[in-house]
């Protein structure tokens, strides 16, 4: 003890060994842990392959390993077969020792790499090494999803979480940094992408079928754009890529898909949503105008009537307390109506709310394409539509109607 209380204050760790920890999450459906993959994974253990890192050296060069930084030996997470999995998602901590790490030869690491020897992959969230020699504590974010090492071409490699600048990376890191780069940008990967696959690069819209054009990829319309797949070329014709059967899903890398929370959320609201919508469904089928609403009351009885529940507080903790994230959802919550639509919150309290013109432009702001929008450069505004085509359209608005929301300024102040 007394030895390491006078490395901490000197700074020496002769002893070369650093202690971590490492947070995981495991295979997942939805909101309970993969016990098929615990299973499998705990086997793995048993014959000896889990889970490895190794350190990178941010300073000291490997010269046989063409000057990458020097890497440590492997070490392996501790206690994975005693730790038991809970019946729910959740996060997962593990030890880490690496031996044989003087930070007075080898350097502050600025890298690690993860090898995941198991048959199913994890979510690792973080890696942190404790009382490093001149740096405390270090930690590398992760938010990755790790898979077996086999389905991989390279090693996955994270970094510490330090900011540089280019001409400030330590080139002990830099190589590294490329390879990386290659793998995201998938320069060397063949598809079509699985879901292992970590390749982000955009293609141009060539999958719409033979009798669609081409969108996007010109000097006059680079855009729009889409993920590229990797899928085959069409056998008709080489420029476009062959589609999607109904069966197949469209390659989103991994880490860009749903968490389980986000996706029990999805499926919960949209069970729910159904569920909300049979009578109203129903109703609209055996009135005079099948398939129509006759006025806006009639879309504002999609979320008043019904019967309204009770505010109770002890089933409000209950509900927050349970553990499933899909069931909670599907819970309803006090206030609420049965097979009614919850009320959107700009009508609730004020039902015209909608209709006015505040809410409009918000409405224009949060919107789908809100870069449409442009500065306004004379007034009153005048349209370059041909009015012979599109009729009058004169601005009737005047400077009283703005002016009074200009905070004092004059129409032609602003513009």
């Amino acid at each position: 003890m007394l030895g390491g209380l006078i490395d901490n204050l000197t700074g020496a760790n002769k002893s070369g060994r650093l202690k971590g920890t490492v947070v995981l999450m495991r295979k997942n459906v939805l909101d309970l842990n993969d016990f098929g993959a615990t299973i499998l994974d705990g086997l793995a253990e048993f014959i000896g392959k889990g889970v490895t890192c190794q350190l990178v050296s941010s300073t000291a060069v490997d010269q046989n390993n063409g000057g990458r930084g020097k890497v440590s030996a492997e070490a392996e997470l501790e206690q994975w077969l005693a730790s038991l999995p809970s019946l729910t998602t959740g996060e997962s901590k593990f030890g880490l020792t690496f031996d044989g790490w003087e930070v007075g030869k080898l350097g502050v690491p600025g890298a690690i790499i993860v090898n995941n020897y198991h048959d199913n992959e994890f979510f690792l969230k973080t890696i942190t090494l404790d009382d490093v020699p001149g740096r405390g504590k270090l930690t590398f974010v992760a938010n990755s999803w790790v898979y077996p090492a086999a389905k991989y071409r390279y090693s996955r490699v994270f970094f510490a979480n330090d900011t540089y600048l280019p001409s400030q990376m330590p080139a002990t890191l830099k190589p590294y940094r490329d390879d990386e780069l290659r793998n995201l940008r998938g320069d060397d990967q063949q598809g079509p992408y699985q879901e292992h696959d970590r390749v982000y690069r955009y293609d141009v819209y060539n999958d719409l079928g033979e009798d669609r054009p081409i969108l996007g990829g010109t000097a006059d319309h680079p855009y729009p754009r889409r993920g590229r797949t990797g899928r085959k070329t069409n056998t008709n014709d080489p420029s476009l890529e062959s589609r999607l059967s109904l069966l197949d899903q469209i390659y989103v890398p991994r880490d860009e898909k749903f968490g389980h929370l986000k996706m029990s959320d999805f499926l919960g609201y949209s069970i729910k949503a159904i569920t909300q919508g049979i009578i109203p469904a129903v109703r609209t089928y055996v009135d005079t105008t099948p398939g129509e609403f006759d006025s806006f009351q009639d879309i504002i009885n999609l979320y008043e009537g019904g019967i309204k529940l009770p505010k109770i507080a002890a089933f409000e903790e209950m509900r927050k307390r349970f553990p499933l994230q899909l069931i909670k959802d599907l819970i309803p919550v006090g206030g609420d109506s049965l097979l009614k639509l919850p009320l959107p919150h700009i009508i609730m309290e004020d039902k015209q709310a909608w209709r006015t013109d505040e809410e409009f432009a918000r409405e224009v702001l949060a919107g789908v394409n809100p870069v449409m929008i442009t500065r306004l450069t004379e007034f009153p505004p005048k349209s370059t539509l041909d009015p012979s085509k599109y009729g009058d359209h004169t601005s009737t608005i005047t400077a009283a109607h703005i002016e009074k929301n200009l905070e004092g300024l004059t129409v032609q102040k602003v513009i």
